[in-house]
C-alpha cells in the first residue's frame, strides 16, 4: 500500500459581509479567508503547518483581495455617512450662534436635505442640537472620510453658509467652521479659503 502525502494551503472562512468589489465596480458579498498550510496524507489535512495568509474572496467574481479592501466604503456606507455627517455639521454650527434664528435654520435643513435626507426638517434640527459634541464631530469625521478634496470644500462652503444665514460670522462660528474643516481633513490655510470666498459670495 502507497502513502500518498504532501503539503498543501487549506482556506478557511472567519467571516462575511459587504464591501466594495474593485472588479465588480460595486457593492457584493464577500468571504473572509484564512489560508493555512497543512502536511496532507491522502490529500486531506492531518496537520496544520502555519498561517499562510489572509484574504478577501467576492462572491460574485471570487477575485480575491487583501483585507485592506475592507476600508474602501460601500456605496451604502457613503450613502450614510453624508447625510449624518452634514446633520452634525448643522448642529455644531447652530449651536455657535443662529440655533433660534428662523433663517439659520432653515438653511441647516436644507444643507441636509440636499445630502440625501429628504425628510429631515425642524424637529430634526431641534433632536440634533440635543446630540453630545463628540459624538457630532465623530459624524463629521466619518463623513470626511468618505469625500475628495472638491467634496470637502462644498461640504464646509455648506456649513459656512448655514453660519451667514443669520448674518455676518461671530469669532465663535468661524472657530466651529474651522473645527469642522479640521475633522473633515483640511488644513487650516485651505479652510480659511474656503470660509472666505463663501462669505463674498453671501454679500
Amino acid at each position: 500500500m502507497f502513502l500518498i502525502f504532501g503539503l498543501s494551503v487549506f482556506f478557511r472562512t472567519v467571516g462575511e459581509g459587504t464591501f466594495h468589489c474593485p472588479r465588480c465596480g460595486g457593492d457584493r458579498a464577500y468571504r473572509q479567508r484564512v489560508g493555512w498550510r497543512c502536511f496532507t496524507l491522502f490529500f486531506l489535512p492531518v496537520l496544520p503547518l502555519g498561517k499562510v495568509g489572509e484574504v478577501v474572496e467576492c462572491r460574485t467574481c471570487k477575485t480575491r483581495y487583501d483585507v485592506s479592501a475592507l476600508r474602501a466604503p460601500t456605496a451604502g456606507q457613503l450613502a450614510a455617512a453624508l447625510p449624518a455627517g452634514m446633520r452634525a455639521t448643522a448642529a455644531l454650527v447652530l449651536r455657535a450662534g443662529g440655533a433660534g434664528h428662523p433663517a439659520a435654520r432653515a438653511r441647516a435643513v436644507e444643507a441636509v436635505q440636499g445630502y440625501g435626507e429628504a425628510r429631515y426638517g425642524d424637529a430634526d434640527v431641534e433632536t440634533d442640537l440635543r446630540l453630545a459634541e463628540p459624538f457630532l464631530e465623530q459624524e463629521v469625521t466619518r463623513a470626511g472620510a468618505q469625500l475628495a478634496m472638491e467634496a470637502k470644500e462644498w461640504f464646509l462652503a455648506q456649513a459656512a453658509r448655514i453660519a451667514l444665514a443669520d448674518g455676518p460670522l461671530s469669532d465663535v462660528e468661524r472657530n466651529v467652521l474651522h473645527r469642522i474643516a479640521d475633522l473633515l481633513g483640511m488644513s487650516r490655510a485651505h479652510a480659511l479659503g474656503v470660509i472666505v470666498t463663501t462669505e463674498g459670495a453671501a454679500r
